[in-house]
Order: C-alpha cells, then sequence, then structure tokens
C-alpha cells in the first residue's frame, strides 16, 4: 500500500488534505534530523501500477529540452505541456495541490510553500545509458515568479531496475569531501530533501543500463517568498562541483556568472559577462 493515495472524483485523480497532512506530520522528526541535510527517502510514495502508467506514457525524446555536455550527459526533459497524457498531467497538477503542500509542510517544518505552475527544470526527466548528473546544488531564485527555491521532490519510474544498471543519487556533505548517501531510483521511491547553496546531490556515475532502457524520475520544485532583504540574496544557477580525486570538470563559465553577481557593480554586470569564457 502506497503512502499516499490518489483518489477518483468525477473521472481527476486527487491527493486528500487529511491524509497529507497526517503523512507529513509522521515522517517530520526522520527528515529534518537526516545528514547531511534534510531529506527522506520514501519507498511506496504513491501507487506503483499508477506509476507505471506514467512510464509508458513518456513523450519521444525529441520533443523536450536535450542536455548533452561534461556535467549532465544524455538527459531528456519534458513540461506537462509535452506530453499528451492525461494522467501525467493530472499527477503533475497534483504534486502542486494545496493537499500535496500541506504534506510537505508537516515533513520540512517549511510554512508558506509555493508551487511552480512552470515546472523550471521539473516535470519529467529522463537518463539515457551512458549518461548521468554530476554532484550539483540548485539554482536557488526562480527566474520568472523571483521565490527561493526551498524543497526538491522526485520520484523514481524505473520497474525492474537492479543494482548493475547504476543511477544512484548521491547525497554529499556541504564541503564536498565524502558522499553521505547513495539511493537506488528504484519505482515507487520518493525522495525528498532541502535545497539550499550546499546541497550537492546527483547521479555522477554513467548509466551502466542497457539501450533500450533509461532512468526516470518525476521531479517538482518548491519555493518560499524571499527570506532576505531585497536586493542582498546570492543568485546562483546550477552549481556543479567535481567529486574529490575525479577527472570532472567544473563549469568555469557558471562559477564567473556567480563572482560577477556577488562582486561586479550591477551597471557593469552586462559588460563583465561578455568577457567572461565562453
Amino acid at each position: 500500500m502506497s503512502l499516499l493515495t490518489l483518489r477518483e472524483h468525477h473521472g481527476y485523480l486527487c491527493f486528500d488534505e487529511a491524509e497529507c497532512r497526517a503523512a507529513g506530520k509522521a515522517l517530520g522528526p526522520a527528515y529534518r534530523g537526516a545528514p547531511p541535510f534534510p531529506h527522506i527517502m520514501i519507498d511506496d510514495f504513491l501507487d506503483a501500477d499508477l506509476l507505471r502508467n506514467v512510464a509508458r506514457a513518456y513523450p519521444d525524446r525529441t520533443s523536450g529540452r536535450f542536455f548533452d555536455r561534461d556535467q549532465e550527459r544524455l538527459k531528456c526533459q519534458f513540461k506537462p505541456g509535452e506530453t499528451t497524457s492525461g494522467l501525467v498531467r493530472n499527477i503533475l497538477s497534483e504534486l502542486n495541490s494545496q493537499a500535496f503542500l500541506a504534506f510537505l509542510s508537516e515533513l520540512t517544518g517549511i510554512n508558506g510553500l509555493i508551487p511552480d505552475p512552470y515546472h523550471a527544470g521539473g516535470g519529467l526527466h529522463e537518463t539515457c545509458a551512458g549518461g548521468h548528473l554530476s554532484i550539483h546544488a540548485d539554482f536557488n531564485v526562480h527566474s520568472q515568479m523571483h521565490v527561493e527555491r526551498r524543497i526538491n521532490l522526485l520520484i523514481y519510474l524505473n520497474d525492474d531496475w537492479v543494482p548493475a544498471f547504476g543511477g544512484e543519487l548521491e547525497l554529499w556533505d556541504p564541503s564536498m569531501s565524502r558522499k553521505e548517501r547513495s539511493i537506488a531510483p528504484i519505482l515507487g521511491r520518493a525522495v525528498i530533501f532541502n535545497t539550499a547553496l550546499d546541497s550537492y546531490h546527483g547521479h555522477p556515475e554513467p548509466l551502466a543500463c542497457p539501450p533500450d532502457r533509461s532512468r526516470r524520475s518525476i521531479a517538482t520544485y518548491y519555493y518560499t517568498a524571499i527570506r532576505e532583504p531585497s536586493g542582498t540574496i546570492p543568485i546562483r544557477s546550477t552549481n556543479f562541483r567535481p567529486r574529490p580525486n575525479s577527472k570532472e570538470q567544473r563549469d568555469w563559465k557558471i562559477a564567473y556568472q556567480h563572482w560577477v553577481n556577488d562582486w561586479v557593480p550591477a551597471k557593469l554586470q552586462h559588460f563583465a559577462r561578455r568577457l567572461g569564457p565562453k
């Protein structure tokens, strides 16, 4: 039996707020005390057959955004509008609902959560055989809504996933000196965690699954009003960090942009960015 239930109401699947609140409250202490940053792994988060149907409804890979560079290799990203599946749109909508926000607030202790109707960076994710996502901390301010990112939710869609395929989500300590946790991306497993400038995570090892398989997940992100006084919060893009003793490359273009944001006067930032690495 799954932790949360999507019940049909006149053809629409929806969460029950009371059930969501109770589940979040019960898991809250474990979440808030977990190292290296507040997080939780939950098996059987949603109904397995429902998630299998989501996996079957994945769009063609040519319809979404595709990433293929040193830091994120062979990764596809699809927003709700890029799928014809009513089920996918229904579930993504409910993950932005008042009932689900109640679950997250009880779990994390963060009030005033704001969902993202734009699904910036979120939606459906897929990484193909040989692909990876290097360790990183996520962007921290939503460019359209100008709100602060606080929580990530990942729900895995990979049935019959075996350890030899790899693809484990890694959580690293804030100093990027050691891996604290490794989580296999199996069907029905959810991972929820606080996002901060040092919440380092990723699946950095190239996938060893067969060519006809891929690593799939639902990804949704949640925000609050910016907590710092106006204009003082450091604006960060996705900040990739190499693991110790690896041959991984830092994204120096992004590092330079962060330096410009922090140290160059606003009136000169446009010119400074033009001089940076391409």
